[in-house]
């Protein structure tokens, strides 16, 4: 069963996503119809989870609208409803785009397109929206909160397993919902799907990681760092003030998450061939982030300083695209990117000098 979007439709799920994230408006259309519309409209319910989180409002307010998400996700004939009491509220610390999906004008066509999505992969999309919302919520409970901590006015996770958790509630979650939504399309056997699942929440991770190094010191304007408390400890919590940190201790910071992109990598391996749109988008996922990780690793000297910069170039970027393309098919040719990847970022930490981009 597939569902037929309206050509307004389609125009809605690629006017939002290029909205709120330009990198997966990016992926969404390597993968074959009808998947690419499920996975559009699973990023956005997403981003409405994200809007709760992220506005400043008393933890009661943000607890009471993750319950009207969960009515929503069972019940989305009921959204212009809720939207009409959500967009008389104000959200405070959202952009304009974020804030007007949650009003009747830009939230409701994807409250419909999710009601009309065939009810199995509803389903996935809100088993696993739902279990993101939920661990949100634990992480911005202030009672009986044990996941983050305070240090130095900025607000941290306590441990390394606490800063594995919030990955996967943020991210996690998110490679669970897609791998769900591929099995479901591809009709992908058992055994296939078993070994998906296994490694489908770090690859969230992975990418979560990527972000927060690349994000670190714009994170900290808002007193907020998620690496955790117990790394930040080893270093005299040097980087939460952008005085830089030992040269291994920044080496450890990326080791963990180039591990997690391996398992990204077993994890496209381990997808077949046919399932061609959705291993080219995996690998436009992962690539930019092995990049991003080998400029951090180049611009190691600079990292957690003032000068904290971490982005890749459109050149690079448009070199992953190519890449993407040579290695889809090509399992071994995916590896050799892998290990080249990883003695490029060994080189780099053998190295002191800095390496600019565009």
């Amino acid at each position: 069963m597939t569902t037929n979007l309206t050509s307004d439709q389609l125009a809605y799920l690629e006017t939002q996503m290029n909205k709120v994230s330009r990198s997966f408006a990016l992926v969404a259309p390597a993968v074959e119809e009808p998947l690419n519309h499920y996975l559009a409209a699973a990023y956005l319910i997403c981003r409405v989870v994200d809007n709760i989180e992220d506005c400043v409002r008393p933890y009661p307010w943000q607890k009471e609208h993750f319950v009207e998400f969960d009515y929503l996700l069972r019940n989305p004939a009921a959204a212009p409803d809720v939207l009409a009491q959500w967009e008389q509220e104000a959200w405070p610390g959202l952009s304009s785009d974020e804030a007007q999906m949650m009003t009747v004008t830009d939230g409701l066509p994807l409250w419909q397109i999710y009601g009309q999505i065939p009810e199995a992969y509803r389903a996935a999309i809100a088993r696993w929206a739902w279990e993101m919302a939920c661990g949100m919520e634990r992480v911005i409970n202030p009672d009986g909160n044990n996941l983050f901590v305070s240090r130095q006015g900025v607000k941290l996770p306590a441990t390394e397993a606490g800063y594995d958790l919030y990955c996967y509630y943020v991210a996690g979650t998110v490679g669970h919902m897609i791998t769900d939504l591929a099995i479901l399309h591809y009709d992908l056997p058992e055994d296939v799907a078993a070994r998906l699942n296994k490694n489908s929440q770090a690859s969230g991770r992975a990418l979560q990681k990527t972000n927060i190094v690349k994000d670190f010191a714009e994170d900290l304007k808002r007193d907020v760092c998620y690496l955790p408390d117990e790394w930040l400890r080893e270093a005299d919590y040097r980087p939460l003030s952008l005085r830089s940190a030992p040269r291994d201790w920044k080496r450890m910071v990326l080791d963990n998450v180039l591990n997690e992109l391996e398992d990204s990598v077993n994890y496209i391996l381990d997808l077949p061939y046919t399932a061609v749109g959705y291993r080219q988008a995996s690998l436009l996922m992962l690539l930019p982030a092995y990049q991003t990780l080998l400029q951090a690793a180049q611009n190691h000297a600079t990292l957690f300083t003032p000068n904290h910069y971490v982005k890749i170039s459109r050149q690079t970027m448009a070199q992953c695209l190519t890449d993407a393309q040579t290695v889809v098919t090509d399992n071994n040719a995916l590896q050799v990117y892998s290990q080249t990847m990883h003695i490029q970022v060994d080189k780099a930490f053998e190295s002191d000098k800095i390496t600019t981009t565009a």
